[in-house]
């Protein structure tokens, strides 16, 4: 079930404040291409989207507190799905939310039969997240991602259109 409150709309250029802040949180610091760090950096991060599939920001009550994306979308009609919620909208179903929408939004407007997401295998909050918004775990992906020097391994989930 979707909170009332949670809605995804386009991001603007008048978002950059709340994304500078979002990216200030240590466990979000690396997901972004580049640090943001400044309110360019910010504006950078928000162009960056263009031509590469599709980001909503997540709003609750008005204010930014997210973002949800699907990118590498191809011939075969799936895409890639990444989420992010900023630490004090956590625990609340505004990611599951956010997350359930872009699916839906996924597979009417843009016509994908699957969606794929990736998480740590140390981060169960994300595993809880994919499961909840209706993403099965297909398997785990060995060593596949590394930070700081430290291999991680990657759960795989994926929805389809039929789910």
């Amino acid at each position: 079930m979707i909170p009332v409150n949670v809605r995804l709309r386009e991001w603007r250029e008048a978002d950059a404040p709340a994304v500078l802040r979002a990216f200030q949180a240590p466990d979000l610091r690396n997901q972004a291409p580049w640090p943001v760090v400044t309110l360019k950096d910010a504006s950078g991060w928000i162009a960056s989207w263009d031509g590469v599939g599709h980001a909503f920001a997540v709003v609750e009550d008005e204010q930014v507190v997210g973002n949800v994306a699907v990118t590498r979308l191809d011939s075969h009609g799936n895409g890639w799905v990444s989420y992010w919620v900023v630490p004090e909208a956590r625990g609340k179903g505004v990611a599951v939310a956010a997350t359930e929408l872009l699916a839906r939004w996924a597979f009417d407007k843009r016509g994908l039969y699957r969606l794929e997401l990736g998480h740590r295998t140390n981060n169960p909050a994300s595993c809880r997240v994919a499961t909840k918004a209706g993403f099965l775990p297909e398997g785990i992906e060995r060593g596949k991602l590394c930070y700081e020097g430290v291999r991680y391994d990657v759960e795989r989930h994926a929805r389809l259109v039929t789910d």
